[in-house]
């Protein structure tokens, strides 16, 4: 039997852990010893989004599977809807020690990516500088201050899934198929599919490299036999996420991610998979953004950086010396510190330490991870250029499966991210197993000079660049002249303050200092260097101002109008008409069910029908009550969709009543029938919705049926998976609901018996209603929930269970 070596085996994953948590709560030390929690805005306006589906849970029990407060509603999955994958969420807690949210996640990010490279064969004290390294780069500290908890967790297991992968192909089958399932199922819990398609990428150039050299040494079977154990470990995995990937799948369709309807002339996104081109590619790095993965303030930092701000500045002092106060305050809302391309961006600084390691993995690392590092670090910043190189980009939107379906393509600098580490630490494991002979030397030499050297040029040479966005040459000369002096004092400073940091890696690399001082000392100065390169930047976009104590939470506080429009309990929509607001705020969802929201996959139908009608309503309405008129009978959008309220003004303070709302349901007189989507919602503007509804004649029939203007339909019952109305009608009637369309879970039943829902006016419910009295009920009983949440449970425990089991026979095989 192996007898355990504390010291070897167990001692520097201990320290590793220790170092970890101590540097999590340094970090994030006012959410640990102040009680204080980050103030993340994408996570204020997801509270606003789900607050009704929170407390319908806590009340009934029952999960809220659509949220009608929404953009007149909307399938809750991508909102908040809890699946029966507890065991994945149990896992998590134990292996984060339970740590608060989203601040776990960083923690994990470091766990995560220690396990890889000590599973790469990096030693532990090497790969604990490595994993800081990744985890505390401006890519995951700024995705946390947005509040992007989801993509940040997702990218947190990436590594993981990797070194399960790699245990699978270095001998141990058993132990990589365990790894490989449960991280998997824990990277497909944060639910975030773009950073699942980039570990795809990562994973597939992995198994290319892997397939050659299995080619070469003529060991295909084995090659076969592993891969037949990842693909099992893969289903298992993708299972216990079977469930939301369903319902997320079948939704995309409909979404705005998926394909467009309509036929427009002219347009080069017409007809085509997914938003479009300017969509996806609006955040684009320019050619040489990514070398702020070298130097931070290399255009400047942040997008929302008013070097105005600094009393020390260039541009602070001119705008004081100016005459025209009233110029002075105009221009200082011109002086941001970024002047690059993009129109909002944080900068994604990778550390100088760690691209000048890089350098050395490409000199030193093994040559097939050389290959496979490289290519995921080129491919990562090729990518991020988006419409910059659209020779590259705009044929892999069009023809590589799935990927025109995001945006932001600057999240691909994640594959530098991830693999800029990576390949430095496998480098300097090579070094300092082997030392430095004379050629090696050169080596770090040529490392330095390419990095370093590439510092001390742009130092020296910061006159070349012009520090000037397109259009700021128009301004006076005196205000650009100290913008550029200023902007070139940040590019230099940076620019010095990375040489500094490379020169000092290459010291301890070039002159083996780990040979002339205790290992402690070199590993912890090793740790501390990369440590500090990394979070004194970090510092700068993420500080103290970004915390707030739970109480002093005052984002969601009801305004007079919002009490105002509280004390009516009936049914209804309320519609924030300040501009901007539809897609940008989810205050109006908080207190009441809104026709806008926030959401980055709305239907695409409902978002055509603004486009295309309910905005120009509302200008038009605008303009009319800028005159005085405030009619809003002949808003036949508005109307059809209940909005009994419209608020205005920065505070929301100001309610214009709507007194020809439709309501919940009505019986029109005419129906008009059309033959394709495109008329259906050209014939749907303008339309007297009151009298009359638009069907797309292509897909549904509307029966025969006469007008009764004594017929009536009235919501009895509602929550959000089930409505229920009574109807009384004389004759045969056509009723349209101010509910939206969505074919995958909603049943309708009349007097119990199933009937066909019809789409109406572009996205409204319809139904064909017999005369008599009758019980219509609407309940929301989507496949993907009630069948896929059987087998997200039954994968999560299977994924439980093999975790287990691989573990107690890896640990039975070190034994023995």
């Amino acid at each position: 039997m192996k007898k355990i070596n504390f010291a070897k085996d167990v001692l520097p994953h201990g320290v590793a852990i220790g170092i970890f948590l101590i540097v999590t709560f340094f970090f994030f030390n006012p959410v640990f010893f102040d009680h204080k929690v980050i103030n993340q805005h994408d996570i204020q306006q997801w509270e606003g989004s789900s607050k009704a589906s929170r407390d319908y849970r806590e009340k009934t029990g029952e999960e809220p599977l659509w949220t009608e407060t929404m953009f007149s509603g909307m399938p809750a999955y991508l909102v908040n809807v809890q699946w029966s994958n507890q065991a994945v969420s149990y896992l998590k807690a134990v292996i984060s020690f339970k740590l608060p949210h989203p601040v776990c996640n960083i923690y994990l990010a470091f766990l995560c990516y220690y396990i890889m490279l000590i599973t790469f064969g990096v030693r532990p004290y090497l790969a604990i500088a490595g994993a800081i390294g990744f985890g505390l780069s401006t890519y995951m500290i700024i995705g946390i201050m947005a509040g992007h908890n989801a993509r940040v967790g997702a990218i947190a297991f990436m590594p993981l899934v990797v070194a399960g992968i790699h245990l699978a192909f270095s001998g141990k089958r058993i132990l990589g198929f365990g790894v490989t399932t449960a991280a998997l199922a824990l990277h497909f819990r944060e639910n975030h599919l773009q950073m699942t398609y980039y570990l795809l990428l990562i994973v597939l150039i992995y198994g290319l490299i892997r397939l050659i050299e299995a080619i070469r040494e003529k060991t295909l079977p084995d090659f076969a036999k592993t891969i037949g154990v990842l693909i099992v470990a893969a289903a298992i995995g993708a299972g216990t996420f079977f469930g939301p990937m369903w319902a997320v799948t079948e939704y995309t369709s409909y979404s705005i991610r998926g394909k467009s309807e309509l036929v427009a002339h002219g347009s080069s996104d017409q007809g085509q998979t997914g938003p479009g081109k300017n969509w996806a590619f609006d955040y684009s790095n320019g050619i040489l953004e990514p070398m702020v993965l070298l130097i931070p303030n290399f255009y400047g930092g942040s997008s929302s950086n008013l070097i105005a701000n600094d009393q020390n500045s260039e541009v602070y002092k001119a705008l004081v010396r100016s005459k025209d106060e009233q110029m002075a305050n105009q221009l200082a809302n011109y002086t941001v510190a970024y002047w690059g391309e993009q129109g909002l961006t944080a900068p994604y600084y990778a550390g100088a330490v760690i691209v000048f390691i890089f350098a050395l993995g490409i000199a030193f690392a093994d040559k097939k991870y050389v290959w496979w590092l490289t290519s995921v670090a080129v491919l990562g910043i090729m990518l991020s250029w988006g419409k910059n190189f659209s020779a590259f980009n705009y044929f892999l939107f069009d023809y590589l499966p799935g990927y025109n379906k995001f945006r932001s393509v600057t999240f691909t600098l994640i594959l530098f991210l991830f693999a800029a580490p990576f390949l430095g630490l496998l480098g300097v494991e090579k070094i300092m197993q082997k030392g430095l002979t004379k050629e090696a030397k050169r080596k770090v030499l040529i490392a330095l000079a390419s990095t370093g050297g590439l510092c001390l040029l742009l130092w020296l040479g910061a006159g070349m660049f012009s520090f000037l966005r397109e259009g700021e040459n128009q301004l006076p000369v005196w205000f650009t002249g100290a913008m550029i002096d200023d902007r070139m004092s940040l590019f230099r400073s940076d620019a010095f303050r990375s040489l500094v940091f490379i020169v000092l890696a290459f010291v301890t690399i070039y002159f083996e200092v780990w040979t002339k001082i205790s290992p402690v000392a070199f590993y912890a100065f090793f740790i501390a260097l990369v440590t500090l390169d990394v979070a004194i930047v970090d510092n700068r976009y993420f500080t103290k101002a970004n915390y707030q104590r739970k109480r002093e939470d005052t984002f969601y506080t009801m305004t007079e109008a919002d009490k105002a429009i509280a004390q009516d309990k009936a049914m209804y929509r309320v519609y924030n008409i300040q501009p901007g607001a539809f897609t940008s705020e989810a205050h109006t969802s908080y207190f009441h069910n809104s026709i806008g929201g926030y959401h980055g996959a709305k239907l695409k139908r409902y978002m055509d029908l603004y486009d295309s009608c309910l905005f120009k309503e509302t200008n038009a309405f605008i303009t009319d009550a800028q005159g005085g008129k405030f009619d809003l009978e002949k808003r036949g959008i508005m109307n059809m969709l209940n909005i009994k309220y419209l608020v205005y003004g920065p505070g929301r303070d100001n309610i214009i009543p709507n007194g020809s709302a439709l309501g919940n349901a009505w019986f029109v007189n005419e129906v008009v029938t059309v033959n394709s989507p495109t008329e259906e919602l050209a014939k749907v503007c303008g339309l007297d919705t009151r009298h009359v509804a638009v069907v797309d004649g292509s897909k549904f029939k509307p029966a025969s049926f006469s007008a009764d203007s004594s017929a009536s339909i009235t919501l009895t019952e509602h929550s959000p998976n089930r409505m229920k109305y009574e109807s009384q009608s004389q004759q045969n009637g056509f009723a349209v609901f101010s509910e939206i369309y969505y074919p995958k879970g909603w049943k309708a039943t009349i007097d119990g018996k199933e009937t066909e829902i019809l789409r109406a006016d572009y996205v409204l419910r319809a139904l064909n209603v017999p005369s008599g009295k009758h019980t219509i009920e609407f309940k929301f009983e989507p496949a993907a929930y009630v069948t896929g949440n059987k087998v997200t449970m039954a994968a999560s425990w299977i994924m439980v269970l093999v975790l287990l089991g691989s573990l107690g026979w890896s640990l039975r095989e070190e034994k023995s």
